[in-house]
């Protein structure tokens, strides 16, 4: 991740594509960390500089909000980047290398005097938008101090490569804005006397003197006065330099876009290196790039064009392509020798398929020649000791799309598309320059939509004229032996990558073995034929991952459709992924949960792909054990419509009677129950094992069916217990301790809690602890002990985090809320529920935004705010009704009930309160009955009635005693009684 302050305050990943930071606080923030270079900053410096004086109420809350925004921000563009804003004693720090800030990067190039590529980081005035605030403005001073310098030192290089015509007239802007730059004055003198104005380089010279003596009372320093005297003098030392250096490079007749950054790499690494290798797939602009890299170079560049060449008699001998570059350099004689005293710069373009003879020549020259340096472009890397290899990745998203907005407006005039529609277009493109370019030219005659919808058949639509797609991948194919051919087109049936156990699975067969599929596929990494990347991060172990580029990917396919192999390598493919997902399912219940998780979330395209096509083939037996080995992750994952409509697609296909069918029936109830959907009913029969029985009784009872949950759920914690099954016995407990929570059973719950969170720990299981965790801080809770409560609450969110299990970490969220707002810090209660439902919203977790929102609407109540407390209520309320979950609208109903006894609406909050009475009956739910009796009192002494309230309060305190933080609405009804 990149960070920029020279302009406007900007973010952006390792591909380029740019970082959106919400919020002018989390912004200024960032600022504020950046303006510091990764020093601490303590958090009272923050808070001051955030809010200017003038901090809010638990200032230290709403500052560990703000950090928490931004880390999210980070994590959501790039998985571990929250890791960058680290926590310090008393502070924050962000933890970022020093070459990530361009402002770093600029100071760097300045100080090796690469001034050109140090203006070129600037894209306005440094920290824009913050350069007045205190915790900036010295920052924002130095560096825009440090870019009148780097302008100063890249003038006088332009003085001294000749361009002093331009030069002296673009300098009076500059000098406008620093009118007392002696340097700058000295660079403009020297410009107008090389270019035969010795007139006005007097003038010149004159009018910095008479200002310095008039506005400072001093002299010219003594730089100045003697380049005064060169100049009286017609000095030979002031004349400008010689011939620019030679070279061949074309003229482009486009700019190249999207590649500033790749270029100045480029370039640094020919300064460092005297071979550098531009490496990536057909038609990622590797030519392009080392071009506009080399066509600075001081030693002058040459360009030797090779894709020409005929590898068949050069294939291993060096003598042909050393002629041909020598017949390009002009140069007579043996090469080696010609170039022994010379400096310049080869560019050798496509020198994959001569890789044995251009490697040898390659170390030969540069054994010879120390002048002499090398940037090759290639499909693969030429294996030369000292080589430095530069792989060039597609174009970042926003790139992508000015190239294409930039050359469909040369071939169509007038063309107007949303971002959103071409970044769609050009990502089916692997953002390729080639195919981006391509699909540009066919915009004027199809248009935009009719291209997309044809990308399927890519080759065919972006196939005329001399440059093709098509053409760009037989290059590569044609390169390839037979086994790498097999293993390339074998891949392209997996989807979204594979690790190396996948290809071997898949591609082994005729004429490859298993044993040889791992170098086959680091060869065909090596010529950028399949990417390289790893499941996990850096600092951590796991299995390297490869995938092929959508077009690459269908090109293979293509051939593999040639070869009659397609069939029978979707169903290796299938088979494969599903032994994964059913040893996966065994695993998503212990201490290999989070590996597991993270390996299946990696697989997601390829377990999509191997159900698609179960499906069309018309398996439905193998898609429901497919399905059915698979639903654990995905309810841990909280894709819960994904779950639904895979196991409703298995179910619909033709498929015997049996266990698979009959544990999919069950998923898909628990599946409705939890997404509030019409259910089909689904019995506990004998068909059914204990965990399909568990997981019936689990879902009923989160659907609000006390009763039968409760039953189901026994029966099944028997045969747990009678089967050892330990994880099983751990899971019916924390469902049986919720269900007594609801009861009103304290002791039972509780019991079950501390024996399920045991079992669990034994068992490593993190999901179940997190819940667990959560249950005995509801406990906590009731108990008034809110301290605890928040400990394990916090407790359970760590895991869940851990484990990305989102609805965990949306309900831990929302019940922080909760505790924060019985303690009365309702500012920090908010900060929570507004979190929990972005987190929800991200996610598209329905249930976690309705909760939150419930949460948001209690909490505006309690502080008065009865308009917002109705709009968050009302929208909960519909949610509940559409989804038919009684419990929830029970509790939604009484706080609405509340709203309007606080507004004096004695028949609205009876009404009210009546049916959430009446639902909380229904759902044998003991303290929604209590909470719906005291809404009622409420009623009652709103009408006069003090009586009937003081009887009601006394009805609800039997059920269920209250702790002080929660008696505000029961001390305000007593009072009114009372009055």
């Amino acid at each position: 991740m990149r960070f920029g302050v020279l302009g406007p305050l900007s973010v952006w990943t390792d591909t380029g594509d740019e970082v959106a930071v919400p919020g002018a606080k989390v912004r200024a923030l960032l600022a504020d960390l950046l303006a510091h270079h990764g020093r601490a900053v303590p958090g009272e410096t923050l808070i001051e500089d955030l809010w200017e004086g003038l901090p809010p109420a638990h200032a230290s809350g709403a500052l560990q909000s703000k950090v928490a925004q931004l880390r999210r921000a980070l994590e959501l563009a790039e998985p571990g980047a929250r890791a960058l804003v680290e926590t310090v004693p008393h502070g924050y720090r962000l933890r970022v290398e020093a070459s990530r800030v361009d402002a770093a990067a600029f100071g760097d190039l300045v100080a090796r005097a690469h001034y050109a590529e140090a203006l070129d980081l600037w894209r306005g005035p440094a920290f824009a938008g913050y350069a007045e605030a205190p915790f900036a403005r010295a920052a924002a001073e130095r560096l825009e101090e440090q870019r009148v310098t780097a302008f100063e030192g890249l003038a006088e290089q332009r003085v001294e490569r000749g361009e002093h015509r331009a030069l002296a007239d673009e300098l009076a802007a500059m000098l406008a804005a620093h009118p007392r730059r002696e340097r700058l004055h000295a660079v403009r003198i020297r410009a107008l006397y090389l270019d035969g104005r010795q007139a006005e380089a007097l003038a010149a010279y004159r009018e910095i003197r008479d200002r310095l003596a008039e506005e400072l009372g001093v002299d010219p320093g003594p730089e100045l006065a003697a380049l005064h005297q060169a100049v009286l003098r017609q000095d030979p030392a002031l004349a400008g330099p010689g011939e620019p250096p030679a070279s061949n490079l074309p003229v482009p007749l486009t700019a190249l876009v999207g590649r500033d950054e790749a270029v100045s790499d480029v370039r640094e690494l020919l300064r460092a290196h005297r071979l550098v290798t531009l490496t990536g797939p057909a038609g990622v602009g590797k030519t392009r790039l080392a071009l506009e890299a080399a066509r600075t170079d001081g030693d002058g560049a040459w360009l030797i064009e090779l894709a020409g060449v005929d590898p068949g008699g050069e294939r291993e001998d060096a003598t042909g392509l050393a002629d041909r570059i020598a017949a390009a350099l002009g140069v007579r004689g043996e090469l080696v020798q010609a170039l022994r005293d010379r400096r310049m710069l080869l560019v050798l373009d496509t020198v994959e398929h001569l890789a044995v003879p251009a490697s040898r020549l390659v170390m030969a020259l540069l054994g010879a020649a120390p002048g002499l340096r090398v940037l090759a472009t290639g499909r693969e890397p030429l294996a030369v000791p000292g080589e430095r290899i530069r792989p060039v990745p597609p174009l970042g998203r926003d790139a992508a799309v000015r190239l294409f907005r930039d050359r469909v407006s040369d071939a169509a005039p007038g063309f107007t598309a949303d971002d959103a529609d071409i970044a769609a277009l050009c990502l089916r493109l692997d953002r390729l320059p080639l195919a981006i370019e391509l699909a540009a030219a066919r915009v004027r005659t199809l248009g935009l939509g009719e291209v997309a919808a044809r990308l399927d058949d890519r080759f065919r639509l972006l196939g005329s004229g001399t440059r093709t797609l098509r053409a760009a991948f037989d290059w590569s194919w044609d390169l390839l032996d037979g086994r790498e051919r097999a293993v390339l087109r074998r891949l392209s049936v997996c989807a979204g990558g594979f690790d190396l156990a996948a290809a071997e699975a898949v591609a082994s067969g005729p004429g490859v073995a298993p044993g040889d599929v791992a170098g086959t596929v680091a060869a065909l990494a090596d010529r950028s034929l399949l990417s390289v990347d790893s499941l996990l991060s850096a600092d951590e172990a796991g299995p390297r991952r490869f995938g092929l580029l959508e077009s690459v990917a269908a090109y293979a396919h293509e051939r593999l459709d040639e070869a009659g192999e397609a069939a029978e390598y979707a169903e290796r493919h299938a088979g494969h992924f599903a032994r994964l997902a059913e040893e996966a399912d065994l695993r998503l219940r212990g201490p290999g949960q989070r590996e597991w998780l993270r390996r299946l979330d990696a697989e997601t395209a390829n377990l999509r792909a191997a159900l698609d096509r179960a499906l069309d083939r018309g398996d439905g037996e193998f898609a429901l054990r497919l399905c059915g080995s698979l639903g654990w992750y995905w309810f841990l994952r909280g894709r819960y419509r994904e779950a639904h409509r895979s196991f409703g697609r298995a179910l619909d296909a033709d498929a015997p009677a049996g266990g698979s069918r009959a544990g999919a029936l069950v998923w898909r109830a628990a599946l409705e129950a939890w997404e509030r959907m019409p259910v089909e009913p689904v019995e506990p029969t004998g068909d059914l094992s204990a965990r399909e029985r568990w997981l019936l009784g689990f879902a009923r009872a989160d659907g609000g069916d006390l009763p039968a949950a409760i039953g189901i759920v026994n029966e099944a914690l028997e045969d747990f217990r009678r089967l050892g099954d330990r994880w099983g016995t751990a899971a019916a407990l924390s469902v049986l301790g919720w269900e007594s929570l609801r009861l009103g059973n304290l002791k039972a719950a509780r019991r079950a809690g501390d024996e399920g969170l045991a079992l669990f720990r034994e068992e490593g299981d993190r999901w179940g602890e997190s819940r667990v965790l959560q249950l005995l801080g509801v406990l906590a809770e009731v108990d008034g002990d809110y301290g605890r409560a928040e400990r394990l609450h916090l407790t359970g969110l760590a895991s869940a985090e851990e484990l990305q299990l989102w609805p965990l970490v949306v309900e831990e969220i929302s019940q922080l809320g909760r505790i924060a707002a019985l303690a009365g810090d309702f500012e920090r209660a908010d900060a929570h529920y507004e979190r929990a439902m972005r987190v929800a919203r991200d996610r598209s977790f329905h249930h976690g935004v309705v909760h939150a929102r419930v949460g948001l609407g209690a909490s505006a109540r309690r502080q008065g705010r009865l308009d917002s407390a109705e709009e968050h209520l009302r929208a909960a309320e519909v949610a509940h009704r559409s989804d038919g979950y009684r419990s929830g609208l029970a509790y939604v109903l009484a706080e609405l009930g509340f709203v309007a006894e606080l507004r004096g609406d004695a028949a609205l909050a009876r009404a009210r309160h009546e049916e959430s009475l009446a639902l909380a009956r229904g759902a044998d739910d003991p303290r929604a009955v209590a909470l719906a009796t005291e809404g009622l009192a409420g009623a009652a002494s709103l009408e006069g009635d003090a009586g009937e309230a003081a009887r009601l309060l006394g009805e609800a305190s039997a059920i269920r005693p209250l702790p002080p933080a929660e008696r505000a609405d029961v001390d305000r009804i007593a009072a009114r009684a009372r009055s």
